[in-house]
C-alpha cells in the first residue's frame, strides 16, 4: 500500500460538529469534464528530479497508469490525446509556503483559497501547503478547523496545512499530538520574530522542537531576531525614519543570519530535523550551508520574491508594496547567490510566501513602516521566475528545477511519490511545459486578487501550456476550466522517511552527527517506492533555453565524504562533479567547457547606524 492509499484519509475525522465538512468533492469541474476521463500525452520529454526520458504518459481516474515509449501500449478508445512534441512534461509544482485569507496587521490578505489556488494552477503549481496561524492563546485545533472551513469548499487544487505555534503550554503540546495523529499535520512552525505577537522564546523553542521529534514531525522556523528588530524599529522611528525604507534597515542580513544559526543550534541540541523557511539573504543561506556541512539535519527554503527581485531600483512611492519579512534585499547579487545555494543543495526548496495585500492596505503604514502589512505575491509566478533565474541562466538544469519546485518539498513533507514525480501510481498532476515560450508578468493579466505585482514587467521563459490536476485539464493555452472546491485536503503523515531515516542514521552511529548526510544520501537509493523510474534521457537541442553553466568546485572541503556536495539527497548526480552543459548537446564536441564556482560568498548589509 502506498503511503497515500490510507482509507482513513477519506473522512474528516473528529472535528467539532459546527465545522464538520466532507472531504470528498464533486468529481466534475466547471466544463463538465469527469475525473474518470482518460488522457494520453504523447511525444513529450518527461523530466523528474533524477532523470529524463522521451515518453508517452497515460492517465486514468486521476492517476498515472503508464509511462513509456508507447510502442507497447494500446490507447483506449474515447481517450483524449495531447501532442507534447517539443515540450517537457514536469511534475506539478508544490508551493510549501502560502498564506491565503490571512488576518495580519489589522487587515486580511486579498487572495482567498479560491483565488489563490486558481492563480497557483495558472502558473503551474498544483499543490500548496498553507499555514494555520492561531492567535496567542487560541486553541490549535479550533484554528485548524477555521482554516479547513475556509479552504475545503474553495480550493481548485490539493492543499495541505502546516500549523504555527504562537504560544506554549501543556494544552498546545497535547493538541500538537492530536493534529499529528488525527488531523493529517506533520509540520509546525515557530516564529523567532514578531515580538509580542507570535514570537516564542528560546526555551519554548527547545521544548517545541523536542515535541516535534517525539511526534515524528518537522520543525520549522521563521528566523529573525525579534528582540533586536523591536529595538531597531524603536530607534529608527525615534530618529525620524518612518518611511518604508526603515523596514529593511530594522531587519538587516545579520539579524536573519543570527536567528538561523540559533535555530540550528537548538535543533541540534534536541536532535530535531529543522526546516528554515524563507531564507532571503546570503548570510542566512551560509548559516544553513555551514550547519549542513557540520552534519546537522537542516533544510532551507528560499522564495520567488528573493530570487526574482531586489530593492535596488525600487522607487520610494512603491516601496511599501515590497514589504515582507525577512525583507527582499537591496544587494543586486542576492538572487544569483541564492540560486547558487539551490544549485549546490545548500537550500532545497522554493516557496512563494504568497500573502497579498492591495495598495490601499499597504498604505496603512504610510507614516509608520512598522504598520505596513507584511507580504507579497508569488504563487502564480514562482515556477516561471525560478526557471528564468535558474535554468535560463544556466545555473541549474531542468532536473534540479523539478527538485526545488516540487520533489524536495514532496519528500520533506511526506507526499512523495504521490506528488513530485511523474511515474506509475503517482497523482496525475502534470505540466506540459514550453521552455521556449516567453511571457511578461503584469498585474493587469495575473489571476491574483491584488492590484500590484512585484515582478511587474519581468519577461520569463518557461510557460505551462497545459496544467493537469488529478487528470483534469485545468489550464489549456491560457483558458481555465476549474471549479471551487474541486481540490482536496492532503494529509501529511508523520515520520517522513526522507527526513527521519537520515535522523536514525545519526542514532545508529552513536550520535556521530557527521553521519547524518550519509544517511540522507543513502535513503532513496535503498528505499523502494513501487514506481517506475525512467532511464536518463539527454536534453535535446530544441530545449536549449540559454547559456549553459557547469557547476564544478575545487574546494576540498566540499568533496569530503560527509559533505552535502557528495550526492544530492535523492541519490542523483553530484552537481559539483557534474559535467552537465546544455550547450554540449548542440555542438557534439569532445571538449567540455565549464566554469569553477566556489562557495557563494557572504556579504553584510549596511545597517542604519
Amino acid at each position: 500500500m502506498h503511503l497515500w492509499q490510507n482509507p482513513k484519509s477519506l473522512s474528516y475525522r473528529k472535528l467539532s460538529s459546527k465545522t464538520l465538512l466532507p472531504i470528498m468533492k464533486n468529481n466534475n469541474d466547471a466544463s463538465g469534464q469527469s475525473a474518470q476521463n482518460r488522457l494520453y500525452i504523447k511525444r513529450g520529454h518527461v523530466v523528474n528530479h533524477d532523470g529524463m526520458q522521451q515518453a508517452d504518459v497515460y492517465i486514468e481516474d486521476g492517476t498515472i497508469r503508464y509511462v513509456g515509449s508507447g510502442a507497447d501500449f494500446v490507447v483506449p478508445g474515447g481517450c483524449r490525446t495531447i501532442d507534447a512534441t517539443g515540450k517537457m512534461l514536469l511534475p506539478g509544482g508544490i508551493d510549501p509556503h502560502t498564506h491565503f485569507q490571512l488576518e495580519f496587521g489589522g487587515t486580511v490578505s486579498v487572495d482567498d483559497f479560491y483565488q489563490g489556488t486558481k492563480a497557483a494552477v495558472a502558473g503551474g503549481t498544483t499543490t500548496v501547503i498553507d499555514f494555520v496561524i492561531p492567535q496567542k492563546g487560541e486553541s490549535l485545533l479550533e484554528a485548524y478547523d477555521t482554516w479547513r472551513v475556509r479552504a475545503d469548499s474553495k480550493v481548485v487544487c490539493d492543499y495541505g496545512l502546516h500549523v504555527a505555534i504562537t504560544w506554549w503550554s501543556k494544552s498546545v503540546r497535547d493538541e500538537m499530538k492530536i493534529l499529528c495523529q488525527e488531523r493529517g499535520v506533520n509540520s509546525f512552525k515557530c516564529f523567532m520574530a514578531y515580538k509580542g505577537l507570535f514570537q516564542v522564546t528560546d526555551s519554548e523553542l527547545y521544548e517545541i522542537f523536542e515535541t516535534c521529534k517525539e511526534l515524528g514531525a518537522v520543525a520549522q522556523v521563521h528566523a529573525e531576531n525579534g528582540d533586536v528588530i523591536a529595538k531597531n524599529v524603536q530607534k529608527l522611528l525615534e530618529a525620524g525614519v518612518t518611511g518604508p525604507e526603515g523596514h529593511e534597515l530594522s531587519r538587516t542580513e545579520e539579524v536573519e543570519a543570527e536567528a538561523v544559526n540559533r535555530a540550528c543550534v537548538i535543533a541540534h541540541q534536541t536532535k530535531t530535523p529543522l526546516y528554515v523557511t524563507r531564507v532571503t539573504s546570503k548570510l542566512a543561506a551560509e548559516q544553513v550551508s555551514q550547519a549542513r556541512r557540520r552534519g546537522l539535519l537542516v533544510y532551507g527554503e528560499t522564495l520567488a520574491s528573493s530570487l526574482g527581485c531586489t530593492l535596488t531600483n525600487v522607487k520610494q512611492n512603491v516601496l511599501p508594496y515590497y514589504v515582507t519579512s525577512p525583507p527582499i534585499r537591496q544587494d543586486p547579487e542576492t538572487p544569483r547567490h541564492l540560486m547558487k545555494f539551490l544549485a549546490l543543495d545548500d537550500l532545497q526548496t522554493t516557496g512563494s510566501d504568497n500573502c497579498t495585500f492591495n495598495k490601499s492596505q499597504k498604505e496603512l503604514g504610510r507614516n509608520d513602516f512598522s504598520k505596513i502589512p507584511n507580504g507579497v505575491n508569488g504563487v502564480e509566478d514562482r515556477m516561471s521566475v525560478v526557471w528564468e533565474k535558474g535554468v535560463q541562466t544556466g545555473l541549474i538544469d531542468p532536473q534540479r528545477f523539478v527538485a526545488i519546485t516540487s520533489t524536495n518539498a514532496a519528500k520533506i513533507f511526506n507526499l512523495y511519490p504521490r506528488k513530485g514525480r511523474i511515474a506509475v501510481g503517482s497523482d496525475a498532476d502534470i505540466l506540459v511545459w514550453d521552455p521556449k515560450e516567453v511571457r511578461t508578468i503584469s498585474a493587469s493579466t495575473h489571476h491574483q486578487a491584488c492590484d500590484f505585482n512585484i515582478f511587474e514587467g519581468m519577461k520569463c521563459h518557461g510557460v505551462p501550456e497545459y496544467v493537469i490536476v488529478h487528470g483534469r485539464v485545468c489550464l489549456e493555452n491560457g483558458v481555465f476550466r476549474v471549479a471551487e472546491g474541486q481540490g482536496s485536503f492532503l494529509e501529511t503523515p508523520v515520520y517522513p522517511p526522507f527526513v527521519y531515516d537520515a535522523l536514525n542514521g545519526i542514532t545508529d552511529r552513536n550520535g556521530d552527527d557527521k553521519s547524518a548526510r550519509n544517511g540522507l544520501q543513502a535513503l532513496d537509493l535503498n528505499q523502494k517506492h513501487d514506481v517506475d523510474i525512467p532511464e536518463p534521457y539527454a536534453l535535446p537541442e530544441k530545449y536549449v533555453p540559454g547559456p549553459a553553466l557547469s557547476i564544478v568546485s575545487g574546494d576540498s572541503q566540499l568533496s569530503t565524504p560527509h559533505s552535502a556536495r557528495g550526492h544530492r539527497p535523492d541519490g542523483s548526480k553530484n552537481m559539483q562533479q557534474s559535467t552537465f552543459s546544455i550547450s554540449e548537446e548542440l555542438d557534439g564536441g569532445d571538449k567540455r567547457s565549464c566554469i569553477r564556482v566556489k562557495n557563494p560568498p557572504g556579504g553584510k548589509s549596511s545597517g542604519f547606524w
